[in-house]
């Protein structure tokens, strides 16, 4: 199957090249894959899923959300991620009392200079770790809103612009733990992609409990790839990468099917189709791809659209992964 779709995409490609007129250098692909090989190899084994899923938000200007519960590692990827990238780094530890001013920053008077000026808070990084954010209050979650959704933060009338790129990594633990605020369904549309760490393999897991925590290591990782890199990569994704007609027909049968199914109230919104098709266009620039296969979309729907879906009264706990998982056996993968 994998190979008569590749050949398909190859021909429609071919028969859109015109417009196109390029051919994509893969250096800049082969230079973020070797971030994800280095940390999965030589220091967060076993967690290439996530450090990929990673690099895709961080491609297409998206954000991610990792659920699970404490001492997985979560904040270890982040810390690891932000230094391979030689990107700068902050972090907000989510509490009942945490203020919106905490992650944005406060104007403050300043007396040696007789004037006011803002001084700014941890958002104003590349990359943001939102530790625990259902742990703070509704009020300081919808803080984050307008700097996720516009990468710009507004002060006293005052907009300030935020870092390029800007990648928020926001944990959460299970809704059921003590002290945690579910997210609003807006706040949750924001999230590009959410997916979980899950438990190490056992002979990893086995050489952690020998070994301690790998945390103090991975603070002397040296970046492996330039800015400039980041930035081309962004720029490839956004304009080089081919998504056929036909590819985007199954995104949109995607989503349609879950507006339609019985036990889902609120299927996927047209931001959830384009951020799958974005986050697809990011797979295969990772794959030394110029163009989008079923596959990619296959892969990415449930870590890109499960976090959406509303269910019905009665049916919040059912797998909502799992759900699309089926949807998707019984949507034709086009194939001419």
């Amino acid at each position: 199957m994998a190979v008569i779709s590749h050949q398909v995409a190859v021909r429609l490609q071919n028969e859109d090249s015109l417009c196109y007129g390029y051919s994509m250098s893969t250096e800049h692909n082969n230079s973020l894959k070797r971030v994800v090989t280095e940390l999965s190899n030589n220091h967060l084994p076993g967690r290439g899923k996530p450090l990929e899923l990673s690099i895709i938000a961080l491609l297409t200007g998206g954000h991610i959300l990792i659920e699970d519960i404490p001492g997985l590692g979560k904040t270890t990827l982040a810390i690891a991620l932000a230094n391979s990238l030689g990107l700068t780094f902050g972090r907000v530890q989510c509490t009942s009392d945490l203020l919106p001013s905490d992650i944005t920053g406060l104007t403050i008077f300043d007396r040696h200079e007789n004037s006011f000026r803002f001084v700014k808070g941890p958002i104003f990084n590349n990359i943001l770790l939102v530790d625990e954010i259902n742990r703070a209050m509704p009020r300081t979650q919808s803080a984050l809103l307008e700097a996720m959704e516009e990468q710009r933060v507004t002060a006293d009338g005052e907009t300030y612009p935020l870092p390029d790129p800007f990648l928020v990594i926001a944990t959460q633990n299970p809704s059921e733990q003590v002290g945690t605020y579910p997210l609003p369904e807006s706040q949750m549309d924001r999230f590009l992609i959410r997916t979980g760490m899950g438990y190490p393999a056992e002979e990893i897991e086995k050489a952690i409990i020998r070994y301690g925590s790998i945390r103090k290591d991975i603070r002397s990782i040296k970046a492996v790839i330039s800015h400039a890199d980041i930035s081309a990569g962004i720029t490839a994704v956004k304009n080089r990468i081919f998504l056929s007609e036909k590819l985007a027909d199954y995104i949109y049968k995607i989503v349609a099917a879950t507006r339609n199914h019985p036990l889902i109230q609120t299927g996927i919104s047209t931001r959830g189709a384009i951020n799958l098709a974005e986050a697809a266009k990011a797979l295969a620039f990772l794959n030394e791809r110029d163009f989008v296969l079923p596959e990619d979309i296959k892969e990415l729907t449930a870590a890109v659209e499960a976090h959406r879906l509303l269910m019905r009264p009665g049916y919040e706990s059912i797998d909502r992964e799992g759900l699309l998982n089926e949807l998707l056996t019984s949507i034709p993968i086009p194939l001419s």
